[in-house]
C-alpha cells in the first residue's frame, strides 16, 4: 500500500505555537548561560589567584543574570508571577527546580560580586564565590530541561542532547566574557575553556540533527534557524581559533575572538528557540516522529515475539 498522506484538520497546525517572545525567552536562555558559566570560570579564576578576571567575571555574571530575571519577568508579564513560582517546590517541574535555582544562585552572585568591589569579608566572597560556581552550573544548563520538557519537537526531541549544547554554548560565551574583560596574563584557562567548548558545540549540534531525523530535523538546517545556528557555528570556532592564536594575534585580536564566542552563543540560543517555534507550523514535524517510535515499537514486539517462538520450539 502506499504511504497515505497526511493533512491536519483544515491545514491548521497540530500543536500551538510556543506563546514565549523570542526577545525575552531566547535572551533569558542566552543571559543565564552566560551569568552560570561565568561564575564557574569565576571561581577557578578566584581559586588559581587571576583575581582581575575573577572580579571581572562576577560583576558580569551579576549584570547578565539581572538581565536575564528582567527578561523573564517581561514574559510573565507580572513581577508577582515569578515570586508565585517560589510559593512550592515541585522537583518534577523544571520551571519551578528552574526558579529556585535562579533565585538561589542570584543571592550568591550578588554577594560575590559585592565582596569583590568592595574589598571586605574575603572569606564570605570566597563560599559565595563557591555557592555561584555551584549553582550556576544549573542556571546555565536548565533552561534546555526547560525547553525540552515540552510538546515542541524541535526541543523535545533532543531532550538529551539540547543540555550538552546548552552547557556548551555558556562555556564558550563565559570564556569569551573573560577574554574581552580579563588581562592577557590570566587568559589561559579562558583559552581552554574556548576550544573544548567549540568542540562540544559542534560534537552537540552534530548529534542533535541525527537524534532529530527527518523531517525535523530540517527545522535545524533552514530558514531564520538554519542561518542562526550556521552563524553560531562559524562564529564558535572563529572565535575559539582567535582565543587559541591569542599571543600572537594581539589584545585587540583576542578580543575579537572574545566578542565572537559571547555572538555565537547568543546566536545558538535564539537558533534553537527559532527552530523550536517552526517545527510547531508543520503537522510532518509531528505526525513522522510518532510514526518512526511505532515501527520502532512494532519491530521490538516482533523482536521479543520471535525469541519467544523459538524458545518454544527448542
Amino acid at each position: 500500500m502506499p504511504k497515505a498522506e497526511f493533512t491536519s484538520y483544515y491545514g491548521r497546525p497540530i500543536l500551538k505555537r510556543p506563546s514565549w517572545a523570542a526577545s525575552d525567552i531566547a535572551g533569558y536562555f542566552f543571559l543565564g548561560g552566560l551569568a552560570g558559566a561565568g561564575s564557574v570560570l569565576a571561581a577557578g579564576a578566584h581559586l588559581t589567584g587571576r583575581h582581575t578576571t575573577a572580579d571581572a567575571l562576577k560583576l558580569s555574571s551579576l549584570g547578565a543574570v539581572g538581565l536575564s530575571a528582567a527578561a523573564l519577568v517581561h514574559d510573565l508579564g507580572r513581577p508577582a508571577r515569578f515570586v508565585n513560582m517560589l510559593r512550592v517546590l515541585k522537583p518534577t517541574s523544571p520551571m519551578s527546580v528552574g526558579s529556585w535555582l535562579l533565585s538561589g544562585y542570584g543571592s550568591c552572585a550578588g554577594l560575590a560580586a559585592l565582596t569583590a568591589v568592595s574589598g571586605r569579608l574575603p572569606r564570605l566572597g570566597t563560599a559565595a564565590t563557591l555557592g555561584a560556581a555551584l549553582t550556576g552550573s544549573g542556571v546555565a544548563t536548565y533552561t534546555a530541561v526547560l525547553a525540552a520538557d515540552t510538546a515542541v519537537p524541535a526541543w523535545h526531541g533532543v531532550h538529551r542532547e539540547l543540555p550538552y549544547l546548552f552547557a556548551a554554548s555558556a562555556t564558550a560565551a563565559a570564556s569569551g566574557a573573560a577574554l574581552v574583560l580579563g588581562p592577557p596574563r590570566e587568559h589561559g584557562p579562558a583559552r581552554c575553556a574556548a576550544a573544548l567548548a567549540a568542540t562540544g558545540d559542534l560534537l552537540a549540534s552534530h548529534r542533535a540533527e541525527r537524534a532529530l531525523g527527518e523531517p525535523v530535523a530540517e527545522t535545524w538546517r533552514e530558514g531564520r534557524a538554519g542561518t542562526l545556528l550556521r552563524t553560531a557555528r562559524a562564529l564558535t570556532v572563529a572565535g575559539a581559533a582567535a582565543a587559541l592564536a591569542g599571543p600572537r594575534l594581539g589584545r585587540t585580536g583576542t578580543a575579537l575572538g572574545g566578542l565572537a564566542l559571547l555572538a555565537g552563543s547568543a546566536c545558538t540560543r535564539f537558533g534553537v528557540f527559532a527552530a523550536g517555534v517552526a517545527s510547531t507550523e508543520d503537522p510532518r514535524h509531528v505526525v513522522e516522529p510518532q510514526r518512526a517510535r511505532l515501527a520502532e515499537r512494532a519491530g521490538a514486539e516482533r523482536a521479543v515475539a520471535g525469541t519467544e517462538q523459538a524458545g518454544c520450539r527448542g
